[in-house]
């Protein structure tokens, strides 16, 4: 497999590259983000490890870039800062998964076969409507209407939406949901699933009589009709 990695430290992007090349991956460096972005575009990778503070372009708008113009190519961002809104704005940029630095290779690796796997998977995706009550989400278009009003979802919201839509009327606990949504293990430290069941819940539950993302407390959330 072929990995671009972004990183403007050189020391830490020369660790990674040696720790890739140990398990038989090639891989190639831009320190800077104009750098990682041109090669991103021109050349084909099976994934992309990018800092998100990066020179001449930033790691968030990079992965935008990125994102728009190879939606199903997998992105790891790398990043010092930890929070939650910094999480869920990678996330929201498009990044697959998000990775705070210092961090173990081990874990960069497994996230790493994770989110390349999830894209080789074929099928995944079959265009199929989903429907609940008067909410229809199309994976095909990827969109998503109410009472034929559209919702503008992000990427990591739909993806949150269409795993809720498949699996209504069952209970999903944050650690199934992190692992199945984020292929990751949920944080109980971070609360960023809560948050996108918020921007979820904002977005097609506010302006309507009837609730359909209900929570049971202490176990999780729920999808259903009433």
């Amino acid at each position: 497999m072929k990995i671009l990695v972004v990183e403007d430290e050189q020391r830490v992007a020369e660790l990674i590259k040696r720790g890739l090349e140990e398990h038989l991956f090639t891989v190639e460096l831009a320190y800077d983000g104009n750098l990682g972005k041109k090669m991103a575009l021109q050349f084909d990778y099976d994934a992309v490890i990018m800092d998100v503070i990066l020179p001449q372009l930033n790691g968030i708008d990079l992965c935008k870039v990125v994102r728009a113009a190879k939606p199903h190519l997998p992105i790891i961002m790398l990043t010092a800062l930890g929070t939650t809104d910094d999480k869920v704005e990678g996330l929201d940029a498009g990044a697959d998964d998000y990775l705070v630095k210092p961090f173990d290779f081990r874990e960069l690796m497994a996230r790493l076969r994770t989110v390349t796997k999830r894209h080789q998977q074929p099928g995944s995706n079959n265009g199929t409507k989903l429907t609940i009550a008067d909410l229809v989400l199309n994976p095909l278009t990827m969109t998503a209407n109410r009472a034929g009003n559209e919702i503008n979802l992000t990427p990591k919201e739909f993806k949150l939406l269409e795993y809720m839509m498949k699996n209504s009327g069952r209970v999903l606990s944050r650690t199934e949901i992190a692992e199945k949504v984020w292929d990751t293990i949920f944080d109980t430290g971070t609360n960023f699933i809560d948050v996108y069941i918020n921007y979820l819940r904002k977005k097609i539950d506010r302006d309507y009589d009837t609730r359909l993302i209900h929570t049971k407390p202490g176990v999780g959330f729920i999808l259903k009709e009433g």
